[in-house]
């Protein structure tokens, strides 16, 4: 039977686990950056670990998803100065370029460039965090605890 106190040990030790595991599986995640200098758009790629993605290649996605253009290849310092083709410069609408850094299988990013009136829209690009493995054991073990809390409690009114 499951009772209250075992239910926190559980849940304390899933948290415990989860805590202490390896993330060596984001240790070949590409992490990139946008940002204007002098007047030229400058991508950096490197890997979580702040080695330089040396020599993968940046391109255009088309719309069905398949590699397009290629603009260039990541230097061995993890910089790419961009000079993006001519962009739709009439149209005054907020449009969206995607980029992929291909550093090969399983290493790969994306990132999405607003475009307004041909130029690239900095301000507007947003790049997600990566989660805390903090934050998602804590999150597990809240789940772990709660669902063992309620599998005492359905037992107990079973046998009761």
């Amino acid at each position: 039977m499951f009772s209250l106190k075992g239910s926190l040990i559980l849940g304390a030790t899933a948290c415990t686990l989860a805590l202490s595991l390896p993330t060596e599986a984001k240790a070949h995640a590409i992490e990139s950056s946008l940002r204007y200098l002098n007047g030229n758009l400058e991508l950096r790629s490197t890997y979580s670990s702040g080695d330089p993605v040396n020599g993968a290649v940046v391109r255009f996605m088309k719309a069905d998803g398949s590699a397009g253009a290629e603009l260039g290849r990541i230097d061995a310092s993890g910089q790419l100065r961009l000079i993006l083709p001519t962009l739709d410069q009439d149209n005054s609408d907020l449009q969206t370029v995607d980029l992929q850094v291909d550093g090969g299988p399983g290493h790969r990013d994306y990132l999405a460039l607003p475009i307004r009136n041909g130029e690239v829209q900095i301000d507007a690009i947003s790049q997600t965090e990566p989660s805390s493995a903090l934050l998602l054991a804590a999150l597990g073990g809240v789940g772990f605890f709660s669902t063992t809390t309620l599998l005492g409690r359905v037992r107990r009114s079973r046998i009761g």
